[in-house]
């Protein structure tokens, strides 16, 4: 059985002093939890550091929010995979939908990521979701899977047991509206089956998290469906009792 995996995305928010109040609550509030699942924060690269420093020892991880393709060089503002694993990094989120719609990352270019990102031994959690004009379109298939095909292309098979997949809706990013746990559960199992045609194997371990508004009050129905395997956290990671509620179920 796949064990569960829940990763908050605090996109862009925090503070010195409100991060050391979440994280100290998050990791209190895990004592008696953490044979449950496996947890991690993606943070915002300035707290890469607070995050090693207050997290290490504890049973959350932490990672980035993007990395660059490049190893280092005239690449104002970019971070490199090697400073995420300088601060102790274990994740890193490549094509978040955000990053998509603002900074016009290609599904080409989300893939050279995560090749980027698992060969200085991170974990890429490869983002795929459809607009709402998809979903009503009917087109929500046909758009996940030629966003995570430019992936499963580019990583030999080998190495993609080691990736992540978050499945997140973007018309249920940020605006309450949730897909109901089927239709969840429709994309992932679709998801997983898009892996097996690379490899059967590595589609049964693989871990595809549902990131569309996942909150306390509908998590346990979300996490009981058969092939969501955790949740990557939006608004509900920013609070400590909402992101511990959401381990707990």
């Amino acid at each position: 059985m796949r064990r569960k995996l829940v990763i908050g995305n605090w996109k862009m928010n925090g503070s010195r002093a409100a991060n050391a109040e979440l994280l100290s609550g998050i990791v209190s509030g895990l004592k008696d939890v953490n044979d449950r699942a496996d947890c991690a924060v993606c943070v915002p690269a300035p707290y890469l550091a607070q995050c090693q420093q207050e997290l290490n020892a504890t049973p959350v991880a932490w990672g980035g929010q993007d990395l660059s393709i490049h190893a280092s060089g005239a690449y104002t503002g970019e971070v490199a995979a090697s400073m995420l694993v300088d601060f102790g990094a274990s994740y890193v989120l490549v094509g978040h939908s955000e990053r998509r719609a603002y900074h016009g990352e290609t599904s080409e270019l989300v893939a050279q990521k995560a090749v980027v990102a698992l060969a200085a031994g991170l974990i890429p959690v490869i983002c795929v979701g459809e607009t709402l004009a998809d979903r009503e379109a009917g087109n929500t298939e046909a758009v996940i899977c030629a966003q995570l095909q430019a992936a499963l292309e580019a990583i030999p098979a080998d190495r993609l047991a080691q990736v992540v997949l978050a499945y997140e809706p973007v018309w249920a990013i940020g605006t309450g509206k949730t897909a109901t746990p089927q239709m969840a559960q429709q994309a992932h199992h679709f998801l997983r089956g898009c892996v097996a045609q690379k490899s059967a194997d590595v589609a049964d371990k693989m871990r595809i998290l549902y990131g569309g508004s996942m909150k306390p009050d509908n998590a346990g129905e979300l996490l009981a469906q058969a092939d969501i395997d955790g949740g990557l956290i939006g608004g509900a990671a920013l609070k400590a009792a909402d992101f511990l509620a959401i381990i707990h179920a």
